[in-house]
């Protein structure tokens, strides 16, 4: 079986991860099993930088807020802004300072220079404004959407003014109340204001939809594109608000449900630009249902990945991405009996494997699930190992120096 399970494996090259794949797919994520992690951004850009220069691949989204994102993707096709400035607002979560994510931006941006504009690589954020403990005032997303449709479309056309969105929005905080997350009766969500608000949204999305050749005329498809990213984003910031409010026992199910909804709005999206390479968490980009822990007790979700999965079909591919330790994280040798017991016995330090023909190697040797002693790391599951592409190994991971400058708050949820 050893000799069976080295022939699935192959160097981490564009090349060998296409050849796994029926068809280019629009849209390649790459899962990572953990946040953070230097050794695995750096073979992400790697990876990336071999997609465009051989493969014609145009844009990478990452596990970061898509209305932030915006920063970024302005940097690398214009150059507006600084590479300090710009990755420290337009990548969330503090990841920004990671030096990898940081070195994506400026050779992005270095590839670009002097590139006709149908030639440029696009950077795009895949997550809402929002993470596993709160989500972001819809301000910004809807009095953007009302700016967008203001300068563009007769007054009366408009549902409401700038004030009346500005009166019912309140103070940020009002939204941004971290004690919401463990106590619905904190969220204004399902509060009057919210309600109107959401009907409001609902509207200006809709001129958005049905202005759609005037707009496209009067400035262009980037700025359309641009403006349905914050009519969906203030949709589903409000829609994920008033689920906070709920009391019932299917509140983090439906809000883990919600998030990854948002996520493959936006992948969709990405995907009717071309082609794109994709990075989040395994949990956001897998096939099958993802599940966690959570303070209540478990729940189970349909994924970005499975979403967006039925819809484009052999368009989307995914690789889950395996390590062997992470030792200065406690993650040490795994067992030889699980999937990465069993890829770390290749003499390869990292490579790409295909995991239908891994899993048809090993028969009915089903590996035993590892138990990782860090809640930051979450191993493969065996039983889903053929509901992959592929599985790119990653032997030992390494500890970097740290963020280059200092990351504040970073949070390594999934």
């Amino acid at each position: 079986m050893a000799d069976d399970v080295k022939d699935t494996a192959r160097a981490v090259e564009a090349a060998a991860v296409m050849g796994l794949l029926p068809v280019r797919p629009r849209l390649l994520a790459l899962g990572e099993p953990t946040h953070g992690e230097e050794t695995l951004l750096e073979l992400r850009n790697e990876l990336f930088r071999q997609l465009v220069e051989q493969e014609g691949y145009r844009t990478i989204a990452i596990e970061s807020d898509c209305l932030a994102g915006l920063v970024v993707d302005d940097y690398v096709t214009s150059g507006t802004g600084t590479l300090d400035e710009v990755v420290e607002r337009g990548i969330s979560h503090g990841w920004g300072a990671f030096a990898a994510n940081r070195e994506l931006v400026r050779w992005m941006r270095a590839h670009n220079d002097g590139r006709p504009a149908s030639e440029r690589i696009r950077f795009a954020g895949l997550d809402g404004p929002l993470e596993i403990t709160g989500a972001a005032s819809p301000r910004q997303a809807l009095t953007a959407l009302h700016g967008c449709l203001a300068a563009r479309v007769d007054a009366d056309l408009l549902p409401c003014t700038a004030e009346t969105l500005d009166r019912l929005l309140g103070a940020d905080d009002r939204w941004t109340d971290p004690a919401a997350m463990r106590d619905p009766a904190r969220s204004v969500g399902q509060s009057a204001e919210a309600g109107r608000l959401r009907l409001l949204a609902d509207d200006l999305v809709a001129l958005l939809d049905t202005q759609t050749p005037h707009l496209i005329a009067a400035t262009s498809r980037d700025d359309w594109d641009r403006a349905r990213l914050y009519g969906r984003t203030a949709t589903g910031l409000l829609r994920y608000h008033y689920w906070t409010a709920d009391p019932s026992p299917a509140r983090m199910t439906r809000l883990c449900a919600l998030r990854d909804g948002m996520m493959a709005h936006n992948l969709l999206a990405v995907a009717a630009r071309g082609p794109a390479l994709v990075h989040a968490h395994n949990s956001h980009l897998q096939r099958v249902k993802s599940s966690m822990r959570m303070w209540q007790g478990p729940v189970e979700w349909w994924s970005a990945g499975a979403l967006v999965s039925a819809r484009l079909g052999d368009e989307y591919a995914f690789l889950a991405t395996a390590v062997g330790t992470i030792r200065h994280q406690g993650v040490d040798t795994p067992p030889p009996d699980t999937v990465e017991g069993i890829l770390y016995a290749l003499p390869e330090d990292r490579c790409v494997v295909d995991a239908p023909r891994l899993a048809t190697a090993l028969g009915d040797t089903r590996p035993a699930p590892r138990e990782s002693p860090w809640f930051g790391y979450a191993p493969l599951d065996p039983a889903h190992l053929a509901d992959s592409d592929g599985i790119l190994f990653v032997k030992d991971v390494t500890q970097s120096q740290g963020p280059v400058r200092g990351v504040r708050g970073v949070r390594g949820g999934r």
